[in-house]
């Protein structure tokens, strides 16, 4: 089914930040992409989205970046605050002088304005349609090709499918046979509204004892999101009784007066569950991968699941380019590339959300050692940020994160 100079034609699940990511990547080295969307119409739910350098490189490389920071935030620095007395715990500056040590700077915005800019840049290039209300219910493949197939009865076939198709991928079950996503006992509350007068441009983490408040500026600075999360100790993730609006109130009870009037601008509707999976391999399966949280969902700690799913996107897109003639093969190393990378994030993610959460002797331990790092410091940033390949921290052996209640 490739085309006469031998670029496959690449069906991707999903219609969100990594499907479109990898359409458009694709797309700039020659290929035809087509991408299903199961919902009626392509847009982010959710508010909030925070960027790191390896991430905004990525954009530059796509060429994109330029209309993200229309209506991004370039934050000036990250503080982390004590939430029961707001004392300054540690900052990092960010601004010009990270972006000067990684190559792009940190960006937080609204994730519908990334979305956006990725599908207009993806249709841009005249290689990649999107066909929304596909809800795929089967996948098979042979040597010459791959089919999806849709619950309205539609076939759609490929050279390759990659499932970009979130926690919930249709098209993982179809090429791992593993258990249900891992469900945290953090409850998350969001708020994005009005900026108060005042508000700094920075992202700001207010760490308590099995609760977080963070905020930070979006939409040009017009908006403030609001973030908080906590540990409940009632009923299952989930269910009616489990992490109410009355216990996010108890939980947040002692915290100073910044962290208190946030709660009250939060959406006290809507409660978030999280989930994610320890690193599996096997995303590859011939003809067909996966991609983004449909490979490797992850907690929002690190503020990493985008800029994963975009670095899978890139890596992607390059090892076709270079195997054009041998998908399968393609697919492998594209896995080889990203999966020892992907697992540390993963890992890191959860050991960083038990270091925000710590309370008693803990916490101070933690606080001292943070207190001791320079503002430009970004050695504990390298292995993330960097393009140097510096290895990844790993937590200490006898330590599983991967235990109920993350």
């Amino acid at each position: 089914m490739a085309g006469p100079e031998s670029r496959p034609h690449v069906l991707v699940i999903g219609g969100g930040i990594g499907g479109f990511t990898t359409a458009l990547a694709c797309a700039r080295r020659g290929m035809s992409v087509h991408v299903l969307e199961r919902a009626p119409e392509i847009k982010e739910i959710g508010a909030g989205l925070q960027l790191g350098p390896n991430a905004g490189r990525l954009l530059g490389e796509l060429g994109v970046f330029d209309s993200v920071l229309r209506t991004a935030v370039l934050p000036e620095r990250f503080v982390i605050l004590d939430a029961y007395t707001g004392r300054e715990i540690y900052q990092a500056r960010f601004g010009q002088a990270l972006a000067e040590r990684f190559g792009a700077p940190y960006t937080v915005m609204h994730r519908a304005d990334l979305l956006d800019t990725l599908l207009q840049g993806s249709l841009a290039t005249g290689l990649v349609t999107a066909f929304t209300g596909k809800e795929v219910v089967g996948v098979e493949q042979d040597a010459r090709g791959a089919t999806v197939t849709c619950a309205d009865g539609s076939t759609h076939p490929a050279d390759i499918v990659i499932g970009a198709d979130g926690l919930r991928s249709a098209v993982r079950r179809e090429v791992l046979d593993d258990s249900e996503p891992a469900v945290s006992r953090y409850a998350i509350y969001r708020g994005p509204g009005p900026r108060p007068e005042g508000v700094q441009d920075a992202v700001t983490l207010y760490a308590g004892d099995g609760l977080h408040l963070m905020q930070y500026p979006i939409q040009g600075g017009e908006l403030l999101n609001r973030v908080a999360s906590f540990r409940s100790v009632r009923g299952a993730p989930g269910s009616d009784t489990w992490a109410t609006p009355e216990e996010l109130f108890e939980k947040f009870a002692d915290t100073c007066d910044p962290v208190r009037e946030a709660l009250h601008h939060l959406d006290l509707g809507k409660r978030w569950e999280q989930f994610d999976r320890k690193p599996m391999p096997g995303w590859a399966q011939g003809r067909v991968a996966l991609l983004g949280d449909a490979a490797h969902p992850m907690r929002q700690y690190l503020a990493q699941g985008a800029g994963q799913a975009m670095e899978d996107a890139v890596a992607l897109a390059a090892a076709l380019a270079d195997s054009p003639d041998d998908p399968v093969t393609a697919l492998k190393e594209y896995e080889e590339i990203r999966f020892p990378r992907a697992a540390a994030v993963q890992r890191n993610t959860r050991f960083f959300g038990e270091m925000v959460h710590l309370g008693g002797v803990g916490a101070v331990l933690r606080d001292f050692a943070f207190s001791s790092l320079a503002a430009d410091d970004y050695s504990l940033a390298e292995w993330l940020y960097g393009t140097g390949g510096a290895p990844a921290p790993q937590p200490p052996a006898r330590l599983d994160f991967y235990t109920e209640g993350q």
